[in-house]
């Protein structure tokens, strides 16, 4: 059977976490989620295609074309809470051009699986882990059509939606998933903001998080790693096969189990290969023994979840680390020789421009390289979520995919400061982190490459644009005319007009 799945390009929605401009510039990244279906599908004999129409500039008419040369017996998207309302656009507009029977996958469905499906175009859904139940639904759609034993499937019998639960067979498995099927995907194309190398790929070896912060989508959920054996031979297809010399692990939190990432490094290590790496972790999950050893393997950047400069705030969303052990792991990771970031929010419970500018002060003492801020927003499936709407008494995220709301930022009734002025501070904090005069030389000194250098200055000038827009659309002008950075902002305001489209 033919099997075309689609990656719809998607635009920015007001009530993502990341301000517009950040989320512009953060990365392309490959759609690993239909990569692992794709993978499914070929191990039981199906021919399969992957269209990222996002990483490749797509429209629907340019997909539409390729898909009908493919000519597919059936289409797949993945489903993200966030645009869903976007994929489904995409998802209308496709199958009315080639008439095609529509699944849909992805965390989205699992959340509000019945919304998922409701839309006339959607005729199935996939609840939860597909390795089981897609095979035994792909051996039923090309047969006998008998859906109603295939646990975790949404279908529709004759206009009613079914919903067969998922079995309960205990704790999801990672070893049994095959790696993801990159050699579908444009892997020349892909690129976070800081990456150096060429080939670039994410790569996730581990599922859910023991952690219980209150604004995490996976905070307490089951933790399931794969194998180190697995997680190198996955390393390995990168980069011989696929000639990838840059990997960032997008698990919640790489390095809890300790020995896994220790026998990781030492493969990577062993087998000799020229490989940089970056991973998402949490401050109290390191030593020295370990970054020496990380750093060792070609792990060249950490990314820290440290949300806030003020302990309070780091109390009251369960984040159970300390500002001392935020700054010891910084002080080791540079000791090491890598890179640490620092994702901070902007808006948390209790949060006033008091704790804003510690924050920004404790973020400004930490010799980070990277930061990124953020709207600290009610994410669905949290635990701050679930307190929002019995405060708020409606389900925003559900009435969204319901198409009832137009997407708009969703209301922190645990602080008093207003959208407008968390997305001030935002780019506030963007700005003074990065207009410090020994970070600005430092950061020339450190760009390798001339797309480097061309990437950070894009995202940099267009952050000062923002901000210089909203503080003249504020009639804020004594600050507005105060910023020293007119005649740069002058300059890039004539390049950015002179851009092609």
């Amino acid at each position: 059977m033919k099997i075309a799945l689609v990656f719809n390009s998607f635009s920015y929605v007001p009530h993502e976490e990341n301000l517009k401009v950040v989320q512009k510039f953060f990365g392309l990244f490959p759609p690993l989620s239909l990569a692992w279906v794709a993978s499914i599908a070929e191990r039981h004999g199906h021919n399969v295609i992957i269209i990222d129409a996002h990483a490749l500039g797509l429209t629907k008419e340019e997909t539409v074309k390729i898909l009908k040369e493919f000519d597919p017996d059936i289409l797949g998207f993945t489903v993200n809470t966030y645009v869903y309302q976007e994929t489904l656009a995409w998802i209308k507009f496709i199958k009315n051009a080639l008439r095609k029977p529509v699944m849909v996958g992805g965390y989205g469905v699992t959340l509000y699986p019945m919304e998922s499906a409701a839309p006339e175009e959607v005729d199935f859904g996939f609840v939860k882990h597909v390795h089981e139940s897609l095979p035994k639904f792909l051996d039923e759609f090309e047969g006998m059509k008998r859906f109603s034993g295939i646990p975790g499937l949404i279908y529709k019998d004759n206009g009613k939606i079914r919903f067969v639960p998922p079995s309960d067979s205990g704790q999801f498995d990672f070893n049994e998933l095959p790696d993801p099927a990159r050699h579908l995907l444009p892997n020349e194309i892909y690129a976070s903001f800081p990456t150096k190398r060429k080939n670039f790929t994410a790569m996730i070896t581990s599922m859910g998080c023991p952690h219980r912060c209150i604004f995490c989508t996976v905070a307490r959920t089951a933790y399931s790693p794969r194998s180190s054996a697995l997680v190198l031979r996955e390393i390995e297809e990168c980069y011989y096969k696929h000639g990838i010399r840059e990997i960032d692990f997008f698990d919640y939190e790489f390095t809890v189990d300790r020995k896994r990432v220790m026998e990781i490094c030492d493969g990577i290590i062993q087998k000799g290969m020229d490989l940089h790496w970056a991973c998402r972790t949490r401050v109290d999950s390191v030593d020295s023994e370990l970054l020496e050893k990380m750093k060792k393997s070609g792990c060249d950047r950490i990314y820290y979840g440290i949300e806030s400069g003020v302990q309070e705030i780091l109390d009251t969303i369960h984040k159970d680390i300390t500002l001392e052990q935020v700054r010891e792991a910084v002080t080791l990771t540079k000791k090491t020789g890598m890179e640490p970031l620092g994702f901070f929010m902007i808006g948390s419970p209790g949060e006033t421009r008091g704790t804003i500018k510690k924050t920004l002060r404790f973020a400004n003492s930490l010799n980070l390289n990277y930061v990124q801020f953020g709207r600290f927003n009610a994410k669905p499936a949290t635990a701050i979520y679930a307190d929002l709407m019995v405060s708020a008494k409606m389900d925003y995220w559900r009435d969204y995919m319901m198409g009832a709301i137009e997407p708009r930022p969703l209301p922190r009734p645990w602080t008093k400061l207003t959208q407008k002025e968390v997305d001030e501070f935002c780019r506030m904090a963007y700005v003074k982190f990065h207009l410090r005069p020994l970070f600005l030389l430092k950061s020339a000194l450190a760009v390798k490459t001339a797309p480097e250098l061309a990437r950070k200055m894009l995202a940099f000038f267009e952050m000062l644009f923002c901000r210089q827009k909203a503080l003249k659309e504020s009639g804020n002008f004594a600050v507005y005319r105060s910023y020293k950075v007119n005649k740069i902002f002058k300059l890039w305001r004539r390049i950015i007009r002179s851009r092609p489209e």
